[in-house]
């Protein structure tokens, strides 16, 4: 089995399960295309070291760049930058270097803001 995601004017509407030949037989008359995506693939790399396919795994309200041929997530915040090769959105700050601490992103004031 496979993904699909329907794509319509680049926003990603809806993905399904499907076997490839189901696009066989299968109609649909509204707007956009069916585009395959992989479960596996994260931030162009295949997380069972096969071949990444479109960047990301697709999801609704998802971007999809035909030029890049990609997938990614909507901008999460206006200061975040997208990395070209990933198709992954970068924050202007990198995230702490911890593993005991949870941080959120604050906008307002460009920072990691500690979760107590």
């Amino acid at each position: 089995m496979a993904h699909y995601a329907k794509v319509v004017n680049g926003i990603v509407q809806q993905v399904i399960v499907a076997e490839a030949e189901f696009f066989d037989t299968f109609v649909d008359s509204s707007a956009g295309d069916w585009i395959q995506t992989s479960y596996n693939t994260r931030a162009g790399k295949h997380l069972q070291d096969g071949t990444p396919l479109r960047k990301n795994f697709a999801g609704v309200s998802y971007n999809y760049d035909a030029e890049k041929d990609a997938f990614y997530a909507p901008q999460p915040y206006p200061s975040w930058t997208l990395d070209e090769d990933t198709c992954t959105w970068t924050p202007p700050v990198p995230y702490p270097d911890v593993t005991s601490n949870n941080y959120v992103w604050n906008e307002t004031d460009q920072q990691w803001d500690e979760v107590t």
